[in-house]
């Protein structure tokens, strides 16, 4: 027997006839498609409140700083074009140079001894020990603390507490503040700035190291493999690409590090420990508004780069997973 189409009697779709009497309706592809687009219209208008306020907080700004890059704007009054006098200015300024080198010597030290420690606490807080869970809530309180709150709380430790340690033994170093040190404020920010950012790479390598399947580490214990050559040749390997994440997201945090230093030592002694951030703030404050805002676009595009490095580098490490 063959299938009788019966005409359709609903708006929405036509019915059908088979073999055993069973009558079937079918939707029109065309009335769904519209359903579906008329919903994610309704999801989009929930998007114009963000929007609107990212435009008007972040994109315009932006771009009218951009603008007054290339003028001789103070913050204030009349103004001209100088088109990029503020650029050639910038790569000419020692004051500048200075601020670079030292913020992306900063995140380079810093980086390294942030993933280095928080990889080894996160191999221990994932191995089987005795209260881990309890571990690792400490470890993450130092990621809910504000920053300048810490830098104050580090500052009076450096300059007191640390100096009258170190009196009472006998330890001439470190008798006097480090902070007032040009040649040692700098360790003084590492250390404040690691302290507070292990939690967060720390909660990343635990997120990789729980992702192993624990029979990867059985069969290399059945070839012979000690902890040391599992930790090297099996657990590495498998966490490349949150090393790699952990590496470029620490690095862009650590360029922008302001709120630390300012604690700190204010960029102190004298410039020393001024980084491309605060360089930037001090002279929107004292009048060189357009001046750093070349400033600020260069470090925007410095950080745009980055950002696409890392897109390509976890773009990959994803494709290989």
């Amino acid at each position: 027997m063959t299938t009788e189409t019966l005409p359709s009697t609903h708006p929405a779709g036509r019915s059908a006839v088979s073999e055993d009497g069973a009558t079937t309706t079918t939707s029109p592809p065309r009335a769904a498609a519209r359903t579906r687009l008329k919903t994610e219209g309704i999801y989009l208008w929930f998007l114009v409140p963000t929007l609107v306020l990212f435009t008007l907080a972040i994109t315009v700004p932006a771009i009218l700083g951009i603008f007054y890059s290339f003028t001789n704007f103070i913050g204030f009054g009349e103004w001209k074009f100088i088109g990029l006098t503020n650029y050639i200015a910038v790569f000419s300024d020692p004051a500048v140079l200075s601020s670079y080198l030292f913020t992306f010597g900063f995140a380079i030290v810093t980086v390294i001894i942030v993933n280095v420690i928080a990889f080894l606490l996160a191999v221990g807080l994932t191995s089987q020990i005795r209260v881990k869970t309890g571990l690792r809530a400490v470890f993450v309180i130092p990621m809910v603390i504000s920053g300048i709150v810490i830098a104050y709380v580090f500052n009076f430790l450096f300059s007191n507490s640390l100096p009258a340690f170190a009196t009472s033994i006998g330890f001439g170093p470190l008798q006097e503040s480090i902070l007032a040190n040009p040649d040692l404020a700098w360790l003084a920010i590492v250390l404040v700035a690691a302290w507070q950012s292990i939690p967060g790479t720390l909660l990343i390598y635990i997120a990789g190291l729980l992702s192993i399947p624990g029979e990867v580490y059985e069969a290399s214990a059945i070839d012979g493999a000690k902890p040391l050559r599992q930790l090297w040749s099996v657990t590495l390997p498998l966490v490349a690409g949150y090393v790699v994440i952990n590496t470029i997201l620490g690095f862009k945090n650590f360029l922008n590090v302001y709120d630390v230093i300012v604690g700190l030592t204010n960029g102190g002694p004298g410039t020393a420990t001024r980084s491309i951030a605060m360089t930037i703030f001090t002279g929107f404050t004292g009048g060189d508004y357009a001046y750093q805002m070349a400033n600020a676009t260069i470090f925007f595009i410095i950080a745009v780069l980055i950002s696409v490095l890392q897109l390509r580098l976890t773009r990959g490490r994803a494709a290989i997973a």
